[in-house]
């Protein structure tokens, strides 16, 4: 699942031995903790559908690949 902090954790605060993200950060994390933190405010689910920008440098790599071999 993943999250969003909305809640900035204590400078220096682990999860599982990792500093949390800080306050807007995102992050995977297992469902069933990812339901506790956002039931309990700290956090909220982020929509898959959100992220953009990876797609856009592997699109324009492959066109620029395939005009390359055509020419």
């Amino acid at each position: 699942m993943r999250i969003r902090m909305t809640v900035a954790m204590p400078e220096g605060s682990t999860r599982n031995g990792e500093l949390w993200p800080a306050l807007g950060e995102e992050t995977d994390v297992p469902t069933a903790d990812g339901a506790h933190l956002v039931a309990s405010g700290v956090a909220e689910e982020v929509d898959e559908a959100s992220p953009r920008g990876g797609r856009r440098k592997t699109a324009g790599k492959g066109a620029a690949d395939a005009s390359g071999a055509d020419s």
